[in-house]
Formats: C-alpha cells, structure tokens, sequence
C-alpha cells in the first residue's frame, strides 16, 4: 500500500515502511515516514511462528514470513527501509541483499529498537530508546538514542483533532482530565485490584477540580478491569473502551485535555501523551511495571515531561516529546546526494 506522506510534488527516495501486528511498532514506523515527509510504500508483514526463534537461527531471509508478505516483497526496491522491532530486522537486511546490485548501491536501513546483535552492523541506523539502550552498543556508529519512542503525534495533528472533537465535549465541566489506560503486560498483570486503585485516585481528582474525566482502555486492560474503573470514575465522563463501536477518540482526548493520567506499562502511551504540552501524570505503583518502564518513566520526570500520579494536579507545561524529527533528520543525512526518482 502506498501512503502519501509528502506535501511537495518534488521526487524523493522511495521509501518502504515494515509494518506488523503490533500497534506499538506501527506507531513508531510511520511516526518517522511522516516526519521524513517522503512517499511511503507502506508493506504490512505477517509472521508464522517460526519468527519466533532468534535472528541468529532466521539470518537475513524471509524465514518466519507468511506467503502472502513474501509475494509483495519484490522490486523495483526501495532506497530506503524503516522498520522496528526484533522479527522485522531479518526481513530488512533481506531486502538489503536483494537491493545490492542497483546503480543507487543498496538499500539504507534503519531500525527503531534494537534487532539484537546478529546482523546489526548491516543496519545504517538503529535508533535505542536511552532507557533500554546498552552503553557500548549506544557508542556503535550506526546508533542514536531517543528519549521515549517516536509517534503520530505533532502539533498540527492535535490542532485538528482539537477543532474534531471539540463540539463534543463543549457541554462538559472543564478541567478534561484524560485517563489512557494500557493493562496487562506478559510479566505484570493488570488486576481489579490495580484498576480500582487507578479509578479511586483518579475520582478524587477530578471532584477536587470538579472536572470531567475522558477514560480510553486498550484491548490489554482486560473486562474485569474495566468493569471496575466503571464503578468508581465519577460523572460528568466521556468513556471509550477498547472493542466499543464508533469512532475512537483517542486523538481528541489528548487534544483537548488539561491534564492526563496514563498507566505506564506501554512505551508508546507515555510517549504519546508527553508528545502534547498538556500536564502528564503516569500511574506506576512500584513493582507494578517492568525495570525498563520504570527507567523511562525517571528520565521523562528527570527531564520536565511527566511527573509520577499523586494526590493533586498542577498546572504546568513542557515541550512537546517526539523523537521522529530527530530520527528523520539522521535518515536524510544518509541519503543525501542518493539518486532521486523521476
């Protein structure tokens, strides 16, 4: 699938982006395209459980790739491939080899998230969030480091999604305090107990501001969970649930909101809301989230993006979070005086 990306009629680098079934990885690849501005050739990839064994053992081939994803696998091949994620990183330096032999040289490769140290001096960028990255893979010349992950998220973005939702909401008691909530990861659950803990602190603040709470959950947090953030989220809300029909307004309730509450099990939703200027709060009782997370979640405080959930909402401000400009900017450094197309 081609995705225009560009503003300009002007030619530029063809550029394909390795997607997958993971939301997260999706996020942070197009997040990039869109920041590069170029054409993108969007290739959705799809994995049999062979992709499970380690790159080591796959190498640079289609191992582990359905027969459908091989088949839209084929030139003319690009000059550029972007793609995140460990299982993605032997399908990219495949595509490295079979690009070898064009006029333009092969094709550049860029990895958000470490792929592991087999094949990873193929890649000619590997962007590594700080709070993963380890130090003497972070001094190898083909890797930069980012604070958090990039995003969809820029301020152009919010400013529609603001002028969508906001007749919506308009009868609603400001403050709007967003409520993203992920759940369970595959080494911390997300039980009722925790959903209830969330749903009473949030309560609280919202009755000591007389506000409006705006609550999304995503397809990890689970019914029972759900069920009790219901129980105890306040009126006036505005709630969407992971599954429920209609149109999400996920965007919206970043857009509009004075203050978001997001749980901090998911790189990509601390990112996502540190993207806007809005107040962030992240809800990470201790032993709750992974030794990663938590070191994301230090470096954001550290660095004015976010403060850790309490007992009250302060008005505050930072700059927007997204490291996608910053990895764009690396990408056309690589590619420039590359043979454009006519």
């Amino acid at each position: 699938m081609t995705v225009s990306m560009t503003a300009s009629s002007q030619t530029s680098p063809i550029l394909w982006a390795l997607t997958d079934d993971r939301p997260g990885n999706n996020v942070q690849v197009l997040g990039v395209a869109r920041a590069l501005g170029w054409t993108v050739i969007e290739k959705p990839i799809r994995y049999t459980a062979f992709a499970r064994l380690p790159n080591i053992i796959r190498r640079a081939t289609l191992a582990g790739v359905t027969d459908a994803s091989r088949a839209e696998l084929n030139g003319p091949w690009p000059d550029v491939v972007i793609a995140a994620g460990r299982r993605a990183a032997p399908v990219s330096r495949w595509i490295k080899k079979q690009s070898a032999s064009r006029p333009e040289g092969p094709a550049k490769l860029v990895q958000i998230m470490f792929p592991g140290r087999t094949g990873a001096r193929d890649f000619d960028l590997i962007a590594v969030p700080d709070h993963d990255a380890k130090p003497r893979v972070a001094k190898w010349s083909n890797v930069m480091t980012m604070t958090g992950a990039p995003s969809l998220i820029t301020p152009g973005m919010l400013a529609e999604e603001a002028a969508r939702w906001r007749d919506r909401f308009d009868t609603l008691p400001r403050p709007y305090i967003a409520v993203i909530v992920g759940g369970a990861t595959r080494r911390k659950p997300f039980s009722t107990v925790r959903a209830f803990d969330l749903g009473l602190q949030v309560a609280a603040l919202a009755k000591q501001n007389n506000g409006t709470v705006l609550l999304t959950t995503s397809r990890r947090t689970g019914q029972p969970a759900e069920l009790a953030l219901m129980q105890v989220i306040p009126e006036p809300r505005e709630v969407f649930t992971w599954g429920q029909t209609g149109e999400n307004p996920y965007h919206g309730y970043l857009a509009l909101a004075d203050f978001i509450v997001v749980t901090g099990d998911s790189v990509t939703m601390c990112a996502e809301a540190c993207a806007t200027e809005t107040p962030v709060y992240i809800y990470a009782p201790p032993k709750s989230v992974s030794g990663k997370h938590a070191r994301l979640h230090q470096r954001l405080y550290d660095l004015g993006y976010a403060k850790p959930l309490g007992g009250k909402l302060e008005a505050w401000t930072h700059p927007p979070l997204n490291p996608a400009t910053d990895i764009a900017n690396a990408i056309k450094s690589l590619t420039d005086g590359a043979a454009l197309k006519e």
